[in-house]
């Protein structure tokens, strides 16, 4: 019985700290139940990097009734001085008496250091309820600590057959306005969105969440800046737009960008790795890749994707050179390809979503 209050109460933890889904950056998402006597007496998430933490917002709402009450987070309480007081001093202070933790904060800052600090408060501690759920849900944060790089996600759609555009590159629609939907609530849960100037050129794409205050940064990748000057992500009242080019590239057009609002910046080499390694010193957690296929097989071969979501239509276009999600990634053999893990699949109108994550050895390649 105590077991299913405490699953159920982490629950509530996810479902407080989804509630920030995309603001948070380069902070994880986190919840908070304060919980006496069987009745919740407090709740809070933590809503964006320099506000006050979850177990603050939870404990606020508790006020008196956190004495001897259970505290339910899904990360560890955090130990240390950052933007904000450290939370382990603040659970100590109020008098909670046990605190379940859905898992370990990865962050060596932490790192046990606030499970620690309360046992030698004397308070009880469990940790791993809903463990797995908390990891999923902080997968994108638990990435960035451990490697120092954003966490991508590769989305494309395609036919059945494994098309994205007809011959002609023509590709409105390939999935419903479902799936569509599904995307826009997809984007506005990352930092970044990526594509390259083969999609500006054809497709003239808005890349926005259509929801407002949720659009992530509209990063564009172009080694020659031979872009239309009408391109909808130029406009930046709409949302925030970053163009990675190769150093010295179209100087005037460049300076053009700038003056409408457009942020550019020259790198060398320009690879999906070193803009990756920006967005990182910019707190980005999230990366949303909607490239072409030739720079999504780059984008996998430099380890810069680590799960795949891919929208399928029950559609066949046929066409030899159709473009396909995936360009040459070097692979001879099916026996080489990879092998998506943690596979999962569900319907979305008449679509089928297929979700899973790369191999950790086999993703970075050498193309050939």
């Amino acid at each position: 019985m105590a077991e299913n209050i405490d699953r159920a109460m982490m629950q509530r933890c996810l479902e407080l700290a989804r509630q920030a889904r995309g603001k948070t950056a380069p902070n994880p998402l986190v919840g908070c139940v304060i919980v006496n006597n069987g009745e919740i007496v407090g709740e809070g998430f933590h809503p964006q990097a320099g506000e006050p933490h979850a177990e603050v917002f939870a404990l606020q709402q508790a006020g008196d009734r956190a004495q001897g009450a259970t505290l339910y987070v899904n990360l560890e309480p955090c130990n240390h001085h950052g933007r904000t007081p450290p939370c382990s001093e603040a659970v100590i202070a109020a008098g909670i008496q046990r605190v379940v933790m859905g898992m370990i904060d990865p962050n060596p800052q932490v790192a046990g250091t606030g499970r620690d600090r309360l046992k030698q408060a004397g308070i009880e501690v469990s940790i791993g309820i809903e463990e797995s759920a908390c990891q999923t849900l902080n997968e994108a944060f638990v990435h960035r600590i451990l490697h120092h790089r954003p966490f991508g996600i590769l989305k494309y759609a395609m036919t059945l057959d494994g098309k994205i555009a007809a011959v002609t590159r023509h590709s409105a629609w390939v999935t419903s306005e479902a799936a569509r939907g599904e995307v826009h609530q997809l984007r506005a849960t990352c930092d970044a969105v990526i594509v390259g100037g083969n999609t500006i050129r054809a497709d003239d794409p808005l890349l926005t969440s259509r929801q407002p205050g949720q659009t992530p940064v509209r990063v564009i990748m172009s080694r020659t800046l031979d872009l239309p000057n009408s391109a909808n992500v130029w406009n930046t009242s709409v949302a925030s737009t970053l163009v990675f080019t190769q150093v010295g590239v179209q100087p005037a057009f460049q300076t053009e960008l700038k003056q409408r609002g457009v942020e550019v910046v020259e790198l060398e080499p320009l690879t999906p790795n070193t803009v990756m390694v920006n967005l990182y010193d910019r707190g980005c957690l999230t990366v949303l890749w909607e490239c072409g296929g030739t720079l999504a097989a780059r984008a996998i071969a430099e380890g810069a994707v680590q799960k795949v979501l891919a929208f399928i239509a029950p559609k066949i276009i046929g066409g030899v050179t159709a473009p396909s999600p995936v360009g040459d990634l070097g692979l001879k053999k099916m026996t080489e390809a990879l092998t998506l893990e943690k596979v999962s699949w569900r319907a979305i109108g008449s679509d089928l979503l297929i979700e899973g994550y790369l191999p950790e050895n086999k993703i970075r390649l050498s193309l050939r």
